[in-house]
């Protein structure tokens, strides 16, 4: 090797410590504007509640890169691999991946709601009473909205959600299902396409680099971004007073699905991530803390994914190959802290309705159903709209439970949903972790 030639590695690995030391501080200023968010959230309520607008900007700045990101990005993916055919054992690996931690999150979810049992006790008459405009919107959604019956219905729903009439109407609705199908047939057919395909394979990866700076750019000014999201939300609920007392009211459920997710974030994607890659979990998850500290305040997969992408390929050392595929598919489809989420919200309305009508039966095949229901409506629940409370109605009809208990958890949804959302965002960079060891390696080696 030539003195040059060190010189350069040298150059290269003081670029990177430079860029790792940055992103410690970008991180550092995130957690500081999320705390700073609460702090004045508390003390000037009403303050805090009229910088919703920089919340907005930000977020909307976030949502509007999704749809082109996902569509270059995937695209670009496939290209990177120059066939195909190799995409088939990543692919299997991702769904593989998808479907165990969903099935995982949701055997946690029943798990955590059956041992703390908060429904057991709860004043629902009460409660019910004071959740009055809230009671109002789940019976507009459940009539204005079709949903799918039962688990065939589900079924029938997914597929169709993978497939669209109307392209350019998914981008508009930000459909990313049926977009990210295209992208993999029409980035398929391309590399089967030579040079004749080559000047619109140029043009899809210099989007799709173009795109990631923008993300970065766009992360410069993320904690100006976050904290006017999170302090607006929270300035809002302390501005209407009844935002701790609805916390004491529902303390256990607010309680059991926070261990739920906790488990699932802090136990089981570690100790995935580590059995399938052996590599540092807590390490991992500092270099993906930007895309989890912007996944709560968003309380958004979809506005996260960017943030997801850049983090995983540029801090985690994920492959592109496999950040360009599978982060945007799991933002899509892998919904760990939504499905975990619905089941123990639907066993705790279950627990309180048994309270109050003993024949109701509630037993293990009323959960089982409860938890498949929940896995394939959490999967569904992209393309579905207002998704969080139109699935909790797929869920709650799957086995028979009145949804006028709906708005009993509805207060604390918002506040919750950051959780879940963040669970949601891990899940996914640890799938593209997991699943970046099934890439084909490359098959040549640049000459130095």
């Amino acid at each position: 090797m030539t003195n040059a030639s060190m010189t350069d590695d040298a150059n290269t690995n003081d670029e990177n410590k430079s860029k790792a030391a940055g992103g410690g501080n970008h991180t550092l200023y995130m957690i500081a504007s999320i705390i700073l968010a609460f702090v004045v959230a508390w003390l000037a309520p009403h303050f805090a509640a009229s910088l919703e607008v920089g919340g907005e900007v930000f977020l909307r700045l976030l949502t509007m890169v999704v749809v082109p990101l996902v569509m270059a990005s995937v695209m670009s993916g496939i290209l990177g691999l120059g066939d195909v055919r190799k995409l088939g054992k990543p692919g299997a690996a991702a769904v593989g991946y998808y479907l165990m931690t969903t099935v995982l999150a949701v055997t946690i979810g029943v798990i955590v709601v059956n041992v703390f049992q908060p429904g057991v006790g709860v004043n629902a008459e009460q409660m019910l009473a004071e959740a009055a405009s809230e009671a109002s919107d789940v019976e507009e959604v459940a009539s204005s909205n079709e949903h799918p019956k039962g688990i065939s219905g589900i079924f029938k729903n997914l597929l169709l959600m993978l497939f669209t009439d109307n392209l350019l109407g998914s981008m508009v609705n930000t459909q990313l299902l049926p977009l990210i199908v295209f992208s993999i047939v029409f980035a398929g057919m391309l590399t089967t396409m030579g040079e004749r395909a080559q000047l619109l394979s140029t043009l899809v990866t210099g989007v799709n680099d173009a795109l990631l700076s923008f993300v970065m750019l766009l992360m410069k000014f993320a904690p100006i971004g976050i904290f006017c999201l999170v302090t607006s939300k929270f300035g809002e609920a302390f501005a209407q007073g009844t935002f701790v007392e609805q916390l004491n009211q529902l303390f256990w459920y607010v309680v059991t699905v926070l261990t739920g997710l906790g488990i699932h974030a802090l136990i089981v994607l570690p100790f995935i991530l580590w059995f399938f890659t052996r590599r540092n979990p807590f390490e991992f998850m500092r270099q993906m803390s930007d895309a989890l500290l912007t996944a709560f305040s968003t309380a958004s997969s979809s506005a996260t994914l960017p943030v997801t992408m850049e983090c995983a390929e540029k801090k985690a050392g994920v492959s592109k190959r496999s950040t360009e595929f599978v982060l945007p598919l799991g933002a899509t489809i892998n919904m760990d802290g939504t499905a975990l989420y619905e089941a123990a919200a639907a066993i705790f309305i279950a627990q309180i309705h048994s309270a109050t009508h003993p024949d109701f039966a509630f037993g293990l095949t009323e959960q089982i159903v409860i938890a498949v229901t929940a896995t394939l409506a959490a999967i569904g629940a992209a393309g579905i709209p207002e998704a969080g409370l139109v699935t909790m109605l797929i869920v709650l009809n799957a086995v028979g439970l009145p949804i006028h208990y709906l708005p009993l958890i509805l207060p604390v949804d918002w506040f919750l949903d950051r959780f879940r959302t963040a669970t949601n965002a891990f899940g996914d960079s640890v799938g593209s972790a997991v699943v970046d060891q099934t890439f084909p390696k490359d098959e040549t080696v640049a000459a130095a």
